[in-house]
């Protein structure tokens, strides 16, 4: 028998051997399970029964208050208890599949004998609870399987730092609790396990990539110092994936202070956030708050004013491009999402403290209460020295001050017995309850303060919320009435647009981050400081605005920033890009991932000749085809040759196909077009779920996923013939896995002609 043969039995001895702990272990917590259920029903029913009722007395009362609060953390302890096995039974199941994926022997410097150190999603003890059969991919000990080749290695411990030498590095591919592959290698990933990962189909959702993790991911994940970690990868260089494994790092690694609430990702659209969904719950953690900046925007702003997506903007922004006729808004935009606008709304909100807020009167029954001059004249008769948010305060307090003197009055006008003779039974038996032991003129007393006191429960929730200031009006005299001390060329023209919008009630994505900010500079900031970790992805297409936006209203929070300066779609109005490294200094770390995991090594090398920010690409090293172009001379022969590749893709077994188009507009086109051919699915900014088949999507929505095979369906000069074209058709060919085809009429545009002739195949 081959040393290999036996190694491997061995190997597979171990893996029964785990397994079968993993079923005792099964067996125990779910006869414990049972018994729970059964008791917490039980419990439930019972619920009353062991609590004695006496409100008698005031010592009473409190007695029985006591003995319900213990009843119900005894009934809650018991619910949660049964909770966490049913988490650990879901945990050991996946376990039974695949145990773990390494293995490394390691021997301490001041120890003789070498441990065997098995790693997998979680860890997991013997029954006695003395040795580790498993080791959590987070735990410190971990990290000299993605940290070391054998020899020398350390890693850091709350301790301090251990230092030995590897001696073996193993890993497995484990599918069905049977080894279906296992190499010793000298790097912390072989090629063997990465080419399997990698050469599988497109999922529809990220998978977890805890068994490939590289080094430089690593360092992503286990980062623990930097206020602001900066991660610059190329596409499919791993980012997301590493700052999702990251997530369950520190969630993890702070276990007794950090919890999922306390995290929260920024994704590109809801799309992206349904195709990442299953990566944490994979690891055995909770989904940490996903949201897009717009919806968070939204929630700030609130449902009165329409905003303008990103997305929209972009589409917009194309066809101006195309078309070349509204340069105001372009000049707005560029203008709108720099620093300097920052600095101009800070100007403006210094001038509002001297004069110009603008208050609503505040009405009831068509009659109004405080006139607007009125509030303005209070709030202006306060100290200057007093910030504006805490100006807002005191007017608020002083508006409900004299609300209960106008109540009190309005109680003895006619409406109000009117409104009285309308209430429910169940009023009139609190009022007579309250009045037993005195006579009816004082139940009509006790009646009216009611009937007064709903009425004006809506005015008093309104002021509470500060909406006596009217924003909206205050904000368009920024750009109607007030002369910034600096404006840019063509502030006329800007202002006057923006006015027009803000009439319409509509602000556009331009505007949206500013106009939060400033809401917020006279209202004050009201937003959760229980977060303790931003992630944003595709960071390279916030604005300079937006980003120290986002600084101010998490002050106090880690962030980590992913992206890549290639795919910067947004580029023409992003001047300061956060992730350019003068951007920040300080507790600031940043980290270059340049290897692309996503596509063959002939796509990679074909597209990094077009990159936009000619930055090192490196493939790894798995083949496939080269992309191929196909002229077309007819509009004719599109539906033909979109159809002959779709069918040619699905034969080669390929589940997921994207038609990536420049536009939502040429997406509608495609789909048009192919409707009747194949059956075809369109992608929109309102798509909430990624499936498998033929899709069809501009490319703006692309971004962060990947697809089996990419076609282009008009990659002409005349379609992407400008340079700012160059990041949305790079993004649009770094989708693709295992084929990319790119379709072209006549001329193929000018980033194809920078790449070698020999990098890719012309087609008839």
């Amino acid at each position: 028998m081959s040393n290999e043969k036996g190694n491997r039995m061995e190997e597979q001895l171990r893996v029964d051997a785990v397994i079968d702990e993993i079923n005792i272990k099964e067996e125990k917590l779910s006869s414990q399970i049972t018994g729970l259920k059964e008791n917490v029903v039980e419990l439930r029913k019972s619920f009353w029964d062991d609590i004695t009722v006496n409100i008698d007395e005031p010592d009473d009362i409190i007695e029985t208050q006591e003995s319900i609060k213990q009843q119900a953390a005894l009934l809650s302890e018991k619910e949660r208890y049964h909770g966490k096995i049913g988490e650990e039974l879901r945990t050991l199941e996946k376990l039974k599949s695949s145990p773990y994926f390494g293995r490394i022997d390691f021997i301490e410097d001041s120890e003789l004998e070498k441990e065997q150190i098995y790693i997998g999603i979680t860890s997991l003890m013997d029954q006695g609870e003395e040795d580790f059969l498993i080791y959590d991919w987070r735990a410190p000990i971990s990290s000299l399987y993605y940290d070391f080749s054998p020899g020398k290695a350390h890693y850091e411990t709350s301790e301090g730092q251990i230092n030995g030498e590897i001696a073996l590095k193993r890993q497995f591919i484990i599918s069905q609790g049977q080894i279906q592959g296992m190499f010793d290698t000298g790097v912390t990933i072989g090629d063997h396990l990465l080419q399997q990962a990698l050469g599988n189909n497109a999922s529809t959702t990220m998978k977890n990539i805890v068994a490939t993790i590289q080094k430089e991911q690593n360092k992503i994940i286990r980062n623990e110092k930097s206020n602001l970690l900066i991660v610059q990868g190329v596409a499919g260089s791993g980012k997301t994936s590493a700052a999702l494994q990251r997530i369950a790092y520190l969630l993890y690694r702070y276990r007794e202070e950090l919890d999922a609430d306390n995290v929260v990702l920024f994704s590109p659209n809801p799309l992206f956030s349904s195709y990442i969904a299953n990566v944490l719950p994979e690891l055995g953690e909770s989904n940490v708050k996903q949201t897009t900046f717009l919806d968070f925007l939204k929630v700030g702003i609130g449902k009165k004013l329409t905003i303008e997506s990103p997305f929209e903007q972009m589409e917009y922004v194309l066809a101006e491009m195309k078309d070349n006729h509204d340069i105001t808004r372009m000049k707005g935009m560029d203008y709108k999402s720099g620093l300097g606008f920052k600095q101009m709304i800070n100007q403006f909100i210094s001038y509002l403290n001297d004069e110009a807020i603008q208050f609503r009167n505040i009405t009831f029954r068509g009659s109004m209460l405080i006139s607007k001059k009125r509030i303005s004249d209070y709030f202006y008769s306060l100290d200057k020295e007093i910030s504006i948010p805490n100006k807002m305060e005191l007017v608020s307090k002083w508006l409900l001050q004299e609300l209960r003197q106008i109540q009190q009055l309005e109680k003895d006008e006619d409406w109000v017995i009117e409104e009285a003779e309308l209430l429910d039974k169940e009023d009139y038996m609190n009022a007579y309850q309250q009045n037993e032991d005195q006579n009816a003129e004082d139940e009509e007393e006790i009646l009216r303060r009611q009937v007064v006191k709903r009425a004006f429960a809506t005015i008093r929730r309104r002021v509470k919320r500060l909406e006596f200031v009217h924003i909206l009006a205050t904000y368009k005299k920024l750009f109607a009435e007030w002369i910034p001390p600096v404006a840019p060329e063509g502030w006329e023209e800007i202002s006057e647009q923006t006015a027009t919008n803000l009439s319409r009630l509509f602000l556009t994505w331009e505007d949206a981050t500013p106009y939060l900010y400033f809401k917020e500079k006279l209202l004050g900031n009201v937003h959760d400081r229980s977060v303790r970790q931003l992630i944003i992805d595709e960071a390279q297409d916030y604005s300079a605005f937006q980003f120290a936006y986002i600084k101010e209203v998490f002050p106090y929070t880690r962030m980590t920033l992913l992206g890549d300066i290639n795919q910067a779609i947004y580029s023409h109005i992003t001047k300061e890009n956060p992730l350019v490294p003068e951007t920040e200094k300080g507790s600031t770390e940043r980290i270059t991932l340049t290897k692309s995991y996503r596509s063959t090594k002939q796509i990679v090398e074909f597209t990094k000749y077009f990159a936009p920010g000619g930055t090192l690409i490196e493939p790894f090293n798995r083949d496939g085809s080269k992309p191929q172009l196909s002229i077309l001379s007819e509009q004719d022969d599109l539906a033909e040759k979109l159809t002959t590749n779709i069918q040619e893709f699905k034969e080669k077994g390929y589940e997921t196909v994207a038609v990536i188009c420049k536009t939502l507009k040429e997406s509608e086109e495609i789909v048009h077009l192919l409707q009747d051919k194949v059956s075809v699915r369109k992608i929109t900014e309102e798509t909430y779920a990624f499936e498998k088949g033929i899709l069809v999507l501009p490319v703006y929505l692309a971004k962060g996923i990947e697809f089996d095979a990419v076609i282009i369906p008009d990659a002409s000069e005349e379609h992407y013939g400008q340079e700012s074209d160059r990041t949305l058709f790079y993004t649009a060919c770094t989708r693709a896995m295992h084929e990319l085809s790119i379709l072209s009429f006549n001329e193929p545009c000018r980033f194809i002609k920078e790449v070698q002739k020999d990098k890719y195949d012309v087609v008839e």
